[in-house]
């Protein structure tokens, strides 16, 4: 963006139109508060571009990996033109053509558990978006975030919809629903997996399972998942973000399917350790015992 443009921009009138579903108060609070987005690829590049058309300011990202022609059905930012460059760059420069005024702390290599305390560092929220499989990370961000004090939500693209669960660092944390073993095992992705999405909404519209290779750790991923999460994430934050009431944290569980017609919420009490959730966990993966080399059950593309 050309500095002419740039001297245009006014932020009141860009985000303006979203005044009525909140206040101006509230547009003039959600600028100054900091997101942290960990994974630009997936689902994370399309949480990052609606929350800064929600008017946010601040981002800490973290994203390592080039754009490639498999992420042209579902990733914001892929395209022709983007083949080969940087998802981190690509999605930084979307936010500042949207917002010229957005504050933007990138890192263009991958987070380590170690990493987890400087990354959310001076962040209000955390918005998971790595890698279905990058377990190690993801665990020591939530824990990290319990720390800090700060929310964090994972909403994941599944088949046509989305699934979704927040932790507030005073809830039931995120090692507790899950219940997870030591290391990235395959009984640790089968209890990410199925504890997303308890009631499994998806699972009737899975039409060939063979797609389903978690030896290589590729599943299947709609366009329509993305955008559904990414206005699932983006509504949920703006709740954490704004001190809305109606916030239903973990152990609280939800899940949307656009081609089911089918929406639920619901308290999976004692998280990972009920039994009915290990039984799940067991029929999934009978379900899916040819495609279980290294991995878990219908896990969502993040």
């Amino acid at each position: 963006m050309d500095s002419i443009d740039a001297k245009q921009f006014s932020y009141e009138e860009a985000f303006s139109r979203t005044l009525g579903w909140i206040t101006l108060e509230e547009q003039n609070r959600l600028k100054t508060k900091t997101v942290a987005i960990a994974g630009l690829g997936g689902v994370g590049g399309a949480h990052a571009i609606t929350l800064t058309r929600l008017g946010i300011c601040k981002f800490k990202l973290c994203e390592f990996d080039d754009f490639d022609l498999p992420n042209f059905n579902r990733q914001f930012g892929a395209g022709v033109s983007t083949l080969g460059c940087s998802k981190a760059d690509v999605i930084v420069d979307r936010i500042r053509d949207i917002n010229p005024e957005a504050e933007i702390d990138v890192t263009h290599t991958p987070l380590r558990p170690q990493d987890a305390g400087v990354f959310l560092e001076g962040a209000d929220i955390y918005v998971d978006s790595i890698d279905f499989f990058a377990l190690d990370v993801r665990r020591a961000l939530f824990a990290q975030a319990r720390v800090s004090g700060i929310p964090a939500l994972t909403a994941a693209p599944v088949a046509t919809g989305s699934a979704w669960i927040i932790f507030q660092p005073d809830g039931m944390s995120f090692e507790d629903y899950f219940a997870f073993e030591e290391g990235e095992t395959e009984h640790n992705f089968l209890r990410f997996a199925v504890g997303l999405a308890p009631r499994g909404l998806h699972l009737p519209y899975l039409v060939d399972r063979s797609y389903v290779d978690f030896v290589r750790r590729k599943v299947p991923s709609t366009p329509m998942g993305i955008v559904v999460s990414a206005g699932v994430a983006s509504t949920e934050a703006m709740k954490l973000l704004l001190g809305r009431r109606n916030v239903r944290s973990a152990p609280w569980f939800h899940q949307v399917d656009v081609l089911a017609g089918q929406m639920i919420s619901r308290r999976a009490w004692f998280g990972g350790r009920n039994p009915m959730r290990s039984l799940k966990v067991h029929l999934v993966k009978r379900k899916l015992r040819g495609q279980l080399g290294q991995g878990a059950g219908a896990a969502s593309d993040t």
